[in-house]
């Protein structure tokens, strides 16, 4: 606890640092300045650029095929407004990413909008002391002709992301990948897959945002394969609501078969594989499929056994869920009708149902556990091995749905009993 408070103590020192560096007179930051109509020099500019400068970007829309920074230190990259200064992609004839940032320490960016890129449109990659703020990033189409990621931090270290705006990704809005030491807050997120996803990232503490009418709302991810392993995730005080929209992630991706192609149309978060997180003092309402989900890599490959290493577990551990304000609607959203795993949880409300004869055909708990726990893996027989923690008052709130006999009727046994995950 102690290391996770110094990190994200860390954080904040770094954007009030990086704040006030982009105060600072000309002598301190090289200042440069452009308007509309400029964009060679503009391309040049972020080409040939050094230590300490302030590009500054006018009022007015600008045409790029792309821009990109490398191995510098102490950056900073404003427009007028999020209303004022905007980036247009939509022209692109090469390139995969609208804006790519490698390698460089200090960076603060935003005050700006931009758009409509083949691929992500902000990524900033293997970097440090990171501020992104007041910056929208939008596709005008929020179908599987987007790009993956809006606003994409990963590899990275100490990462603030706040009073952004993420609309369109084909993956997740805001995506912070494979990095240390991160804050995501008063953040808006609406028609991506994933509004909001923290996936292999640890020490991440996400509040005060709203997440809604995506696919899913807000994801916690630990995918195999990747060069660490997340943890250590706080989510508090976020609205999370209306998240019914179909699923439009790109077919045929390691993303789709592992990650948000998995994410059921009507689901509020998600926590996959990963472990020590803690949910509480959220709205969560109207995510008509799930409001929250805990599940394990074998929910969504029976082969995930063999992917564990010193990286990656498939079994979530230490989920604390408390103090929410939760409320579902009375049916599941169309599109989850046509989703693979949308299929599988709602036919666990029916199976519950009917195992269950007392709830007399009651909608699907508010919390699904997909009860796969380690023992699969250590073949053991404790009803809690991995300290999943509910203390969530309402009623209808938890259903462990037995998962690993989904498709077996007379084996499948789906319980709402909270009892032995109650936390203590």
């Amino acid at each position: 606890m102690k290391r996770y408070l110094k990190q994200l103590i860390g954080i904040a020192v770094t954007a009030s640092f990086l704040y006030s560096c982009a105060d600072q007179s000309k002598d301190s930051y090289k200042v440069l300045t452009f308007s509309p109509g400029q964009e060679e020099a503009i391309e040049e500019a972020f080409l040939s650029i050094k230590d300490s400068t302030n590009i500054v970007l006018k009022a007015g829309k600008y045409s790029f095929d792309n821009l990109s920074i490398a191995q510098v230190n102490h950056i900073k990259i404003e427009g007028e407004g999020y209303d004022k200064t905007i980036i247009d992609f939509s022209s692109q004839t090469q390139g995969g990413e609208g804006i790519r940032v490698t390698d460089v320490k200090g960076l603060a960016i935003g005050n700006m909008t931009i758009r409509d890129s083949k691929g992500d449109l902000l990524k900033i990659n293997n970097s440090q002391d990171v501020v992104i703020s007041n910056l929208h990033s939008i596709w005008s189409s929020a179908d599987s002709t987007s790009g993956g990621y809006g606003i994409y931090p990963v590899l990275c270290k100490n990462v603030l992301v706040e009073n952004c705006y993420a609309e369109g990704a084909s993956d997740a809005g805001i995506y912070v990948g494979q990095t240390k030491g991160v804050i995501v807050r008063k953040c808006k997120a609406a028609k991506n897959v994933a509004g909001c996803e923290i996936e292999n990232t640890t020490d991440a503490e996400v509040y005060d945002n709203e997440f809604y009418g995506n696919t899913a709302g807000f994801l916690i991810f630990d995918l195999p394969e990747l060069s660490q392993r997340g943890g250590r995730v706080k989510a508090y005080r976020n609205k999370i609501y209306a998240n019914n929209f179909k699923n439009f992630a790109k077919g045929g991706s390691f993303g789709t078969f592992w990650g948000v192609g998995n994410a059921s149309p009507g689901s509020g978060i998600i926590i996959l594989s990963t472990s020590n997180i803690e949910i509480y003092d959220n709205v969560i309402e109207q995510n008509n499929t799930s409001a929250i989900t805990i599940a394990s890599g074998f929910a969504v490959d029976e082969k995930a056994g063999e992917r564990i290493n010193a990286n990656y577990s498939p079994i979530p551990t230490h989920v604390k869920i408390y103090k929410n304000t939760i409320k579902m609607g009375d049916k599941f959203p169309q599109a989850a009708y046509e989703h693979r795993i949308g299929q599988l949880i709602i036919a666990t409300e029916a199976q519950l149902n009917g195992v269950e004869p007392d709830r007399k055909n009651k909608r699907i708990p508010a919390i699904l556990y997909d009860g796969i726990t380690s023992n699969v893996i250590t073949n053991g027989h404790t009803q809690n091995p991995d300290s999943i923690c509910i203390n969530q008052p309402g009623e209808n709130m938890f259903v462990s749905a037995d998962f690993s006999h989904a498709g077996q009727p007379t084996m499948w046994k789906p319980s709402s009993n909270v009892q032995p995950f109650q936390c203590k």
